[in-house]
This record gives structure tokens, C-alpha cells and sequence, in this order.
């Protein structure tokens, strides 16, 4: 037996009675028939402990500089990605039950349950690095592929507005209309696709509100990490095995109305609670935020219809609450050259249009 095997029998025992992990040295002898040398069982401790500390076998390279996420399609298709796509890993598992493992165990680590009964979810786990990872599984069925595992790198970003500048994600017009924006006290979306930088740049134009004024932000998780002293961060919650126990962005928000709030900031947006966001901007709380999955101006108004609609918010409404908020809109994209704040415009109601403001290189 070799010792990729004889771990795999460990792990496996391991899942099964996890107080077996007491005495390792023990459990390991007795797997491998008692024919094995003190030297091999220290090997085969070494290799046990990297697999279930961190991510496992996928923390060789979530330690790589650059490398913003890591997916598993199966126990021989492990990819990461370093901000120039997809790169093969090297990193095989001995089947699928080994990835099933790990993410049972980094979803339960954060929390969260991911069994036959619950075949998918997201988690964050914290590091030692003081990065976080925000973790996502789903078993199979639904997925025809096996397990599959998605992990992003969340650093903790404290940027300012002029820090951004010196990395070239915007000009120096746009750092002045950032800053406009910000003192201003408008209400603003940041949209743009996975990984564009929608979560920094929220982070660092936080960073400039006024340290007198209290911001609350309510997440699924933790991500956002302004420089700023006043900030409250409010996560949601989802329900327990009896169904019971789950908290929304609108409970959250209806929360944080209580709490004297200067500034509320819901995090992403993915569905029906772009409701929730736009009462936010409608509170009478100037200068509230939020991110949404967009890739263009132009796709603002049917992107935030379509949401809407899956909060049971007809048109009519919809257009009435933009009316009254006239968001700015902030574009951001990811490109050969790194991500860029490549627009910005005002959003109007009835019906919606985006007024364009700045195009990424000055005033148009």
C-alpha cells in the first residue's frame, strides 16, 4: 500500500469517527496492517496534517502570489487563476469522494452544511495571513461532474481612491469624480463582472466618507474591509437543517435603520434582494452603495428590471424608486491590463436611462 492510498483509508475512517484523530500515529498503524516504520508514520502524519489544515491539498497553490481563485471540476481537474485566466494546477485527488470530503469540511468549518439534503452552499473561511477565503460546493446530483469546489481569495483590501490611481485603475479625472461622488453624498452601484474589482473600489470609496459618519454594511460575507473607523458589518444567515433560523438583507436592513446609520451599504447583489437595495437608497440615508453584476452602462436598467421583477417589484415601482435615488453608476472591468474603472453615468427613471458622465479617459 502506498501512502496516497494508505491516507486516503485514514481520511476516510476519519470522516466516519472523527474522534479517531485523538491518537493519528494509532489510527494510521492500524490502517496500514501495523507493517509500517516510524519514519513512514511521521510521513504519512506530515501529509495528514497539510491535507486538513486550510484547504488541504489546494492550499499549495492558494499560496502562489497572484492567484485570485481556485475550482475543482473533479479529483483530476484542479484549476487557479492568477488574473490571466485559467491555468492547470498538477493537483490530482484519488477520487471523488476525497474532493466530497473537503468541501464538507470547509463548508462545516465556516458554518455551513452541504450533505445529500443540502447538495450546495457557500462559507468563508479566515486565514492566518489575515486573507479569507469565500468557499462554494455542490455535490452530485445536481452536478454530473461530481463534487465541485470553487474557492476566491478574498484579501483584505484597505486601498484609498489615490492608491488606485498610482495602479493605473483610473485617471486622474476619475479620481475627482470619485471623490465628487463621495462628497456629494450620492448614492452609487458599482457594477462589473466576477472579479472586475467592484468590491475594492466600494472598499476604497468608503475610505473617503467622513470618519464623523457611522456606515453599516450588510453582507452574505464579510468582504468588505474599508479604511474607515465607523464601520458596523451585518451578515445574513441561512436557514438551519429544520428550516429555521435564516436572516435576509431585508431583515438586516430594517435592523440597521435602528442603529442611526449615516451610510447603509449592501454588499452583492445576485437576485430578489435588489428590492432591499433600492429601499436603501430611498431611506432618506444619502450616499448608500451596493454592487451588481453588470458589464456595461447599457445593461444597468435591464439587469436591475430583471432583479426586481424576482423581488415581486413591478416596473412601475421600479422605475418610481430610481427616479427618486438617481444612482450614480460606476463600471468597472477586468482586461489584459488589470481591472479599470472604465465608466461612469447617472441612472434616471420612467423610463430607465443611463446618462453617461465620464468614459474612462476624461469628460466626453
Amino acid at each position: 500500500m502506498n501512502h496516497a492510498e494508505l491516507i486516503d483509508k485514514v481520511q476516510r475512517r476519519l470522516a466516519l469517527e472523527p474522534t479517531l484523530g485523538d491518537d493519528l500515529g494509532h489510527l494510521v498503524r492500524e490502517e496500514a496492517g501495523g507493517v509500517i516504520g516510524d519514519v513512514e508514520i511521521l510521513g504519512v502524519l506530515r501529509q495528514l496534517r497539510h491535507d486538513t489544515v486550510g484547504a488541504g491539498p489546494l492550499e499549495r497553490v492558494l499560496r502562489l502570489p497572484g492567484v485570485t481563485d481556485v475550482v475543482v471540476n473533479g479529483p483530476r481537474e484542479v484549476w487557479f487563476d492568477r488574473g490571466d485566466g485559467l491555468e492547470r494546477s498538477g493537483i490530482e485527488f484519488p477520487d471523488d469522494a476525497s474532493v466530497r470530503r473537503l468541501a464538507v469540511r470547509l463548508l462545516s468549518n465556516s458554518g455551513r452544511r452541504l450533505d445529500d439534503a443540502q447538495c450546495f452552499g457557500d462559507g468563508k473561511l479566515l486565514r492566518e495571513d489575515g486573507s479569507s477565503l469565500r468557499i462554494h460546493a455542490m455535490l452530485a446530483p445536481p452536478s454530473e461532474s461530481g463534487t465541485l469546489l470553487s474557492v476566491r481569495v478574498l484579501k483584505q483590501s484597505r486601498a484609498r481612491l489615490a492608491q488606485l490611481r498610482g495602479l493605473g485603475t483610473f485617471d486622474g479625472g476619475g479620481l475627482e469624480a470619485l471623490r465628487e461622488i463621495v462628497c456629494e453624498r450620492r448614492s452609487f452601484l458599482v457594477v462589473g463582472g466576477t472579479g472586475s474589482g467592484k468590491t475594492t473600489l466600494l472598499g476604497a470609496m468608503l475610505a473617503e466618507v467622513d470618519p464623523r459618519e457611522r456606515i453599516v454594511c450588510i453582507e452574505d460575507t464579510a468582504e468588505l474591509h474599508p479604511d474607515h473607523p465607523h464601520v458596523l458589518t451585518l451578515i445574513t444567515r441561512a436557514s438551519n437543517t429544520e428550516g429555521m433560523g435564516a436572516i435576509s438583507m431585508a431583515d438586516l436592513l430594517k435592523q440597521s435603520l435602528r442603529m442611526r446609520p449615516d451610510r447603509i451599504v449592501l454588499g452583492e447583489i445576485r437576485g430578489a434582494e435588489v428590492v432591499d437595495l433600492l429601499s436603501a437608497l430611498n431611506t432618506g440615508h444619502d450616499g448608500c452603495a451596493g454592487t451588481i453584476h453588470a458589464n456595461s452602462l447599457e445593461e444597468v436598467p435591464a439587469r436591475l428590471e430583471a432583479l426586481a421583477a424576482l423581488g415581486g417589484l413591478g416596473r412601475e415601482a421600479l422605475h418610481a424608486q430610481v427616479q427618486a435615488a438617481k444612482p450614480m453608476i460606476l463600471v468597472m472591468r477586468k482586461g489584459a491590463g488589470g481591472r479599470r474603472l472604465a465608466q461612469i453615468g447617472e441612472l434616471s427613471g420612467d423610463p430607465l436611462r443611463v446618462r453617461v458622465l465620464w468614459d474612462g479617459g476624461g469628460q466626453p
